[in-house]
């Protein structure tokens, strides 16, 4: 199974406890399902939402409703043709509460969305039947800080979201938290990677970087030699040629330990640029 379709399962088995969250819910499932009833979608998961629902708002007692009822509550009921209804966009007293905004977005999400993979990227998506339908879903994620970009799909309007932290708050304001969790398990794995792969790149460059710097330094020590002679070199900076070609390999700090007495980093360093100095002016 899909990671979209275990984020959809969990949705799917979530009943807002309002009856006022499951209207907001019925009424997305119906705005972006969009071709008839819900509950004649090919959507399999779509459908058993609604039937879950209309068996919470017509379960029996004082709230009970009929499908009529329902359709009525939610503005999507033509009373001249006594036939359902669906309108692209939802009546925004639906929507008022958070918890009604939540579940129009879960069922939003349910009747046209789908999410990627989090091991491969991040990419969230609610398809829209219309440019109203989309500014209307973008207006509602933004209400919880979600910065929601529309682009055109063909005849369609798609909603999405690439940032991968507000994917996860995205899963957390839909109460999808089995799934918020997995994708944050993969982040973090992501995260300790891409750490480890940036420490291993720069230690990489640093020792490239030594590697180099040594090759060259030894060059220009026999350059010199076979030129005007280390005899012709300064006591220190002689001594300092002949430990860089018996220690071609060693590292600056390492190489201070063998002179006598011992000199620090910044001491073989300065040493080492003087001999390059000199060589390149023998060079010149």
């Amino acid at each position: 199974m899909s990671f979209s379709s275990k984020v959809k399962e969990e949705l799917a088995g979530h009943i807002g406890k309002s009856r006022h969250c499951q209207l907001a819910e019925l009424a997305a499932l119906a705005a972006f399902e969009g071709h008839g009833k819900p509950a004649d979608s090919d959507n399999r998961v779509l459908r058993d939402k609604f039937l879950r629902l209309r068996e919470e708002l017509s379960g029996g007692g004082a709230g009970a409703l009929r499908e009529e009822q329902m359709f009525l509550a939610i503005r999507m009921w033509d009373e001249g043709a006594g036939a359902f209804a669906p309108t692209e966009t939802v009546d925004g007293l639906l929507i008022q509460r958070s918890c009604c905004k939540r579940a129009y977005i879960r069922g939003a999400f349910l009747a046209g969305g789908s999410i990627s993979d989090p091991k491969k990227s991040y990419h969230f998506e609610i398809v829209c039947r219309s440019v109203p339908q989309a500014k209307q879903l973008c207006e509602v994620m933004g209400s919880f800080g979600m910065d929601a970009k529309i682009v055109a799909r063909k005849k369609y309007q798609v909603v999405y979201i690439k940032e991968g932290e507000q994917i996860v708050d995205l899963l957390n304001v839909m109460e999808a938290h089995i799934a918020l969790m997995d994708l944050e398990n993969v982040r973090i794995l992501k995260e300790m990677r891409n750490s480890v792969n940036r420490k291993v790149n720069c230690e990489t460059a640093n020792i490239s970087k030594t590697v180099n710097a040594a090759v060259q330094q030894v060059r220009d020590i026999e350059y010199i030699r076979n030129t005007a002679g280390l005899s012709s070199l300064p006591d220190n900076l002689q001594e300092m040629a002949l430990l860089r070609l018996e220690y071609p390999d060693a590292p600056l700090k390492e190489l201070g330990t063998y002179l006598n007495p011992p000199v620090g980093k910044s001491g073989v360093n300065h040493r080492l640029r003087r001999i390059s100095e000199i060589a390149r002016d023998l060079r010149g």
